[in-house]
Protein backbone atom coordinates (compact mmCIF):
# COMPACT_ATOMS: atom_id res chain seq x y z
CA UNK A 1 0.00 0.00 0.00
CA UNK A 2 1.76 3.17 -0.38
CA UNK A 3 1.75 6.24 1.77
CA UNK A 4 -1.04 8.20 -0.24
CA UNK A 5 -3.65 5.38 -0.15
CA UNK A 6 -3.00 5.08 2.94
CA UNK A 7 -3.87 8.84 3.63
CA UNK A 8 -6.98 7.56 1.78
CA UNK A 9 -8.41 5.75 4.17
CA UNK A 10 -11.38 6.31 6.29
CA UNK A 11 -10.46 8.82 9.36
CA UNK A 12 -12.10 6.21 12.12
CA UNK A 13 -9.73 3.27 10.44
CA UNK A 14 -6.92 5.28 10.72
CA UNK A 15 -7.80 5.84 14.05
CA UNK A 16 -8.73 2.55 15.57
CA UNK A 17 -6.53 0.18 13.32
CA UNK A 18 -3.42 0.84 15.92
CA UNK A 19 -5.66 -0.17 18.44
CA UNK A 20 -7.00 -3.65 16.94
CA UNK A 21 -3.14 -4.22 16.02
CA UNK A 22 -2.39 -4.00 19.37
CA UNK A 23 -4.81 -5.64 20.95
CA UNK A 24 -4.09 -8.84 18.48
CA UNK A 25 -0.38 -8.77 19.48
CA UNK A 26 -1.48 -8.46 23.31
CA UNK A 27 -4.31 -11.13 22.86
CA UNK A 28 -1.42 -13.42 21.59
CA UNK A 29 1.07 -12.85 24.36
CA UNK A 30 -1.60 -13.52 26.84
CA UNK A 31 -2.81 -16.53 25.33
CA UNK A 32 0.26 -18.25 24.35
CA UNK A 33 2.44 -17.20 27.35
CA UNK A 34 6.00 -17.62 25.43
CA UNK A 35 7.84 -17.50 28.26
CA UNK A 36 6.25 -20.21 30.57
CA UNK A 37 9.27 -22.06 31.01
CA UNK A 38 12.51 -20.50 32.22
CA UNK A 39 14.24 -24.06 34.02
CA UNK A 40 17.03 -24.28 31.28
CA UNK A 41 18.31 -20.38 32.28
CA UNK A 42 20.74 -21.72 34.30
CA UNK A 43 22.14 -24.03 31.96
CA UNK A 44 21.56 -21.47 28.95
CA UNK A 45 25.17 -19.84 27.93
CA UNK A 46 25.72 -15.93 27.75
CA UNK A 47 25.19 -15.95 23.97
CA UNK A 48 21.89 -17.28 24.63
CA UNK A 49 20.41 -15.10 27.01
CA UNK A 50 21.42 -12.42 25.47
CA UNK A 51 19.67 -13.48 21.98
CA UNK A 52 16.17 -14.26 24.13
CA UNK A 53 16.15 -11.04 26.28
CA UNK A 54 16.57 -9.30 22.70
CA UNK A 55 13.49 -11.02 21.05
CA UNK A 56 11.92 -9.79 24.80
CA UNK A 57 12.77 -6.71 24.38
CA UNK A 58 11.99 -5.90 21.10
CA UNK A 59 8.26 -7.76 21.37
CA UNK A 60 8.19 -5.28 25.42
CA UNK A 61 10.30 -2.02 23.52
CA UNK A 62 10.05 -2.09 19.61
CA UNK A 63 7.16 -3.15 18.55
CA UNK A 64 4.78 -1.34 20.70
CA UNK A 65 6.19 1.86 19.57
CA UNK A 66 5.86 1.25 16.25
CA UNK A 67 2.17 0.23 16.88
CA UNK A 68 2.02 4.06 18.24
CA UNK A 69 3.45 5.42 15.35
CA UNK A 70 0.60 3.73 13.14
CA UNK A 71 -1.15 6.96 14.21
CA UNK A 72 0.88 9.54 11.91
CA UNK A 73 -1.71 9.13 9.40
CA UNK A 74 -4.54 10.10 11.74
CA UNK A 75 -2.69 13.18 13.70
CA UNK A 76 -0.81 14.24 10.26
CA UNK A 77 -4.43 15.80 8.83
CA UNK A 78 -5.30 17.23 12.31
CA UNK A 79 -6.20 20.96 12.56
CA UNK A 80 -3.18 22.97 13.62
CA UNK A 81 -5.27 23.76 16.93
CA UNK A 82 -5.62 19.74 18.18
CA UNK A 83 -2.07 19.05 16.43
CA UNK A 84 -0.85 21.41 19.37
CA UNK A 85 -2.95 19.45 22.05
CA UNK A 86 -1.58 16.47 20.70
CA UNK A 87 1.64 17.61 21.34
CA UNK A 88 0.74 18.72 24.75
CA UNK A 89 -0.72 15.01 25.30
CA UNK A 90 2.86 13.76 24.36
CA UNK A 91 4.03 16.17 27.15
CA UNK A 92 1.92 14.70 29.84
CA UNK A 93 2.93 10.81 29.13
CA UNK A 94 6.52 12.42 29.37
CA UNK A 95 6.10 14.10 32.64
CA UNK A 96 4.56 10.95 34.07
CA UNK A 97 7.30 8.83 33.06
CA UNK A 98 9.67 11.43 34.48
CA UNK A 99 7.74 11.43 37.86
CA UNK A 100 7.62 7.84 38.19
CA UNK A 101 11.28 7.60 37.70
CA UNK A 102 12.21 10.02 39.77
CA UNK A 103 10.20 7.33 42.20
CA UNK A 104 11.41 4.72 41.60
CA UNK A 105 15.12 5.91 41.02
CA UNK A 106 14.69 7.05 44.97
CA UNK A 107 12.77 4.23 46.48
CA UNK A 108 13.45 1.32 44.04
CA UNK A 109 17.11 1.74 43.65
CA UNK A 110 18.49 4.69 44.97
CA UNK A 111 17.88 3.54 48.92
CA UNK A 112 19.58 0.17 48.54
CA UNK A 113 22.89 1.21 47.50
CA UNK A 114 25.68 1.07 49.81
CA UNK A 115 26.37 4.83 49.85
CA UNK A 116 23.68 6.80 49.24
CA UNK A 117 25.89 10.02 49.36
CA UNK A 118 27.26 8.19 45.81
CA UNK A 119 24.25 7.37 44.80
CA UNK A 120 22.82 11.24 45.49
CA UNK A 121 25.40 12.19 43.39
CA UNK A 122 25.19 10.02 40.77
CA UNK A 123 21.28 10.93 40.12
CA UNK A 124 22.08 14.76 40.96
CA UNK A 125 24.89 14.70 38.21
CA UNK A 126 22.74 12.44 35.96
CA UNK A 127 19.91 14.85 35.73
CA UNK A 128 21.50 17.76 35.57
CA UNK A 129 24.51 17.23 33.51
CA UNK A 130 22.14 15.57 30.75
CA UNK A 131 20.01 18.63 30.76
CA UNK A 132 22.60 20.81 30.67
CA UNK A 133 24.40 18.88 27.39
CA UNK A 134 21.07 18.48 25.78
CA UNK A 135 20.05 22.26 26.31
CA UNK A 136 23.63 23.48 25.44
CA UNK A 137 23.13 21.20 22.47
CA UNK A 138 19.70 22.81 21.24
CA UNK A 139 20.57 26.20 21.72
CA UNK A 140 23.85 25.35 19.17
CA UNK A 141 21.26 23.75 16.49
CA UNK A 142 19.23 26.68 16.80
CA UNK A 143 21.59 29.31 16.41
CA UNK A 144 22.91 27.28 13.13
CA UNK A 145 20.01 27.30 11.61
CA UNK A 146 19.71 29.14 8.47
CA UNK A 147 16.04 29.69 8.73
CA UNK A 148 13.60 30.47 11.52
CA UNK A 149 11.42 27.34 11.19
CA UNK A 150 11.69 25.28 13.93
CA UNK A 151 12.17 21.41 12.52
CA UNK A 152 9.62 18.87 13.86
CA UNK A 153 12.12 16.17 12.95
CA UNK A 154 14.61 16.93 15.12
CA UNK A 155 12.18 17.55 18.30
CA UNK A 156 10.86 13.95 16.82
CA UNK A 157 14.40 12.03 17.44
CA UNK A 158 15.02 14.30 20.88
CA UNK A 159 11.26 12.95 22.16
CA UNK A 160 12.79 9.07 21.36
CA UNK A 161 16.17 9.76 22.84
CA UNK A 162 14.58 10.34 26.01
CA UNK A 163 11.86 7.64 25.36
CA UNK A 164 14.78 5.24 24.98
CA UNK A 165 16.85 5.95 27.51
CA UNK A 166 13.67 5.53 29.85
CA UNK A 167 13.24 2.02 28.07
CA UNK A 168 16.64 1.09 29.73
CA UNK A 169 14.25 0.95 33.18
CA UNK A 170 12.56 -0.60 31.73
CA UNK A 171 15.15 -3.46 30.30
CA UNK A 172 16.65 -3.73 33.59
CA UNK A 173 13.39 -5.12 35.33
CA UNK A 174 12.82 -7.67 32.38
CA UNK A 175 16.51 -8.49 32.80
CA UNK A 176 16.26 -8.88 36.29
CA UNK A 177 13.33 -10.87 35.93
CA UNK A 178 14.45 -13.45 33.49
CA UNK A 179 17.35 -14.58 35.08
CA UNK A 180 15.51 -15.02 38.26
CA UNK A 181 13.35 -17.05 36.59
CA UNK A 182 10.24 -15.68 37.28
CA UNK A 183 8.32 -16.27 34.30
CA UNK A 184 5.06 -15.01 35.42
CA UNK A 185 6.42 -11.43 36.39
CA UNK A 186 8.14 -11.66 33.11
CA UNK A 187 5.09 -11.65 31.26
CA UNK A 188 3.50 -9.13 33.33
CA UNK A 189 6.34 -6.94 32.53
CA UNK A 190 6.05 -7.67 29.40
CA UNK A 191 2.43 -7.32 29.14
CA UNK A 192 2.38 -3.96 30.89
CA UNK A 193 5.05 -2.28 28.75
CA UNK A 194 3.60 -3.14 25.98
CA UNK A 195 0.25 -1.42 26.80
CA UNK A 196 2.21 1.78 27.38
CA UNK A 197 5.13 1.65 25.49
CA UNK A 198 1.83 1.88 22.35
CA UNK A 199 1.75 5.48 23.54
CA UNK A 200 5.53 6.40 22.98
CA UNK A 201 4.76 5.90 19.21
CA UNK A 202 2.43 8.95 19.04
CA UNK A 203 4.74 10.73 21.28
CA UNK A 204 7.32 10.62 18.78
CA UNK A 205 5.56 11.41 15.69
CA UNK A 206 3.54 14.56 17.12
CA UNK A 207 6.18 16.68 16.47
CA UNK A 208 6.44 15.68 12.79
CA UNK A 209 3.11 15.85 12.04
CA UNK A 210 3.47 19.51 12.18
CA UNK A 211 5.84 19.43 9.43
CA UNK A 212 5.04 20.26 5.72
CA UNK A 213 7.05 17.27 4.46
CA UNK A 214 6.18 13.51 5.70
CA UNK A 215 10.00 12.34 6.73
CA UNK A 216 11.27 8.99 4.66
CA UNK A 217 10.28 5.73 6.16
CA UNK A 218 13.38 5.35 7.55
CA UNK A 219 13.56 8.04 9.44
CA UNK A 220 10.33 6.47 11.62
CA UNK A 221 12.17 3.16 11.25
CA UNK A 222 15.38 4.63 12.94
CA UNK A 223 13.23 6.40 15.80
CA UNK A 224 11.31 3.40 16.67
CA UNK A 225 14.47 1.63 17.06
CA UNK A 226 15.97 5.03 19.14
CA UNK A 227 12.53 4.66 21.68
CA UNK A 228 12.13 1.26 21.68
CA UNK A 229 15.56 -0.54 21.34
CA UNK A 230 17.10 0.22 24.48
CA UNK A 231 14.81 -2.04 26.36
CA UNK A 232 16.94 -4.59 24.99
CA UNK A 233 20.32 -3.49 26.33
CA UNK A 234 18.90 -2.56 29.50
CA UNK A 235 17.48 -6.19 29.73
CA UNK A 236 21.18 -7.62 28.85
CA UNK A 237 22.40 -4.89 31.80
CA UNK A 238 20.39 -6.21 33.89
CA UNK A 239 21.13 -10.27 33.23
CA UNK A 240 24.84 -9.67 33.85
CA UNK A 241 25.78 -7.12 36.40
CA UNK A 242 22.50 -5.58 38.27
CA UNK A 243 24.15 -2.85 39.95
CA UNK A 244 21.59 -0.38 42.11
CA UNK A 245 23.96 2.24 41.38
CA UNK A 246 24.03 1.88 37.63
CA UNK A 247 20.10 1.65 37.69
CA UNK A 248 20.11 4.80 39.50
CA UNK A 249 22.60 6.61 36.76
CA UNK A 250 20.18 5.69 34.05
CA UNK A 251 17.15 6.74 35.71
CA UNK A 252 18.55 10.31 36.35
CA UNK A 253 19.69 10.15 32.67
CA UNK A 254 16.47 9.88 31.56
CA UNK A 255 14.88 12.14 33.50
CA UNK A 256 17.55 15.25 32.66
CA UNK A 257 16.63 14.04 28.61
CA UNK A 258 12.97 13.93 29.84
CA UNK A 259 13.19 17.42 31.02
CA UNK A 260 14.62 18.86 28.33
CA UNK A 261 12.73 17.41 25.91
CA UNK A 262 9.45 19.11 27.75
CA UNK A 263 11.48 22.50 26.93
CA UNK A 264 11.75 21.60 23.30
CA UNK A 265 7.91 20.51 22.98
CA UNK A 266 6.69 23.49 24.76
CA UNK A 267 8.78 25.92 22.24
CA UNK A 268 7.78 24.02 19.33
CA UNK A 269 4.18 24.67 20.00
CA UNK A 270 5.05 27.99 20.96
CA UNK A 271 6.27 28.78 17.54
CA UNK A 272 3.48 28.18 15.86
CA UNK A 273 0.56 29.79 18.29
CA UNK A 274 1.19 32.32 20.59
CA UNK A 275 0.20 30.41 24.01
CA UNK A 276 1.56 27.77 24.93
CA UNK A 277 -1.03 26.96 27.86
CA UNK A 278 -4.58 26.78 26.90
CA UNK A 279 -7.34 25.37 27.98
CA UNK A 280 -7.21 22.72 25.65
CA UNK A 281 -3.49 21.96 25.69
CA UNK A 282 -4.23 22.26 29.59
CA UNK A 283 -6.52 19.46 29.44
CA UNK A 284 -4.93 17.39 26.58
CA UNK A 285 -1.42 17.14 29.25
CA UNK A 286 -3.07 16.11 31.91
CA UNK A 287 -5.04 13.37 29.68
CA UNK A 288 -1.62 12.53 28.69
CA UNK A 289 -0.52 11.84 32.64
CA UNK A 290 -3.89 10.39 33.86
CA UNK A 291 -4.23 7.82 30.93
CA UNK A 292 -0.31 6.92 31.15
CA UNK A 293 -0.93 6.52 35.21
CA UNK A 294 -3.61 4.06 34.33
CA UNK A 295 -1.89 1.98 32.22
CA UNK A 296 1.62 1.59 34.29
CA UNK A 297 0.26 1.91 37.63
CA UNK A 298 -3.36 0.91 37.72
CA UNK A 299 -2.93 -1.91 34.95
CA UNK A 300 -0.12 -3.54 36.85
CA UNK A 301 -1.76 -3.60 39.59
CA UNK A 302 -4.66 -5.24 38.55
CA UNK A 303 -2.68 -7.76 36.71
CA UNK A 304 -0.75 -8.31 39.85
CA UNK A 305 -3.75 -9.06 42.08
CA UNK A 306 -6.15 -10.77 39.65
CA UNK A 307 -5.24 -13.69 37.33
CA UNK A 308 -1.76 -13.47 36.34
CA UNK A 309 -0.35 -13.65 40.22
CA UNK A 310 -2.04 -15.85 42.53
CA UNK A 311 -2.53 -13.51 45.89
Amino acid sequence: MSDRSLYDLPRWVLAIGPVVILLAVFAVLFLTSPFGNLDAVDEASTLEILWMLTIIGSIAGIIPVAIGMLWFPFIRDLDPRYLHAFLAMAAGVLAFIAVEMTEDMIFDYGVNVENTAVAAAAAIVGIGGTFAVMYAASKWRQRKMADTERSGLEIAYLVALALGLHSIGEGLAIGVAYIDENPTLLMLLVLAFVMHNVLEGPTVVAAVARDRETPMLRHFAAMGVIAGGPVILGGWIGSLAHSYLLAVLFFAIAIGAILQVLIEVAELIRFDAEAVLTRVNAATFAGGFVLMFLLEDVLTDVLLEGWLIPV
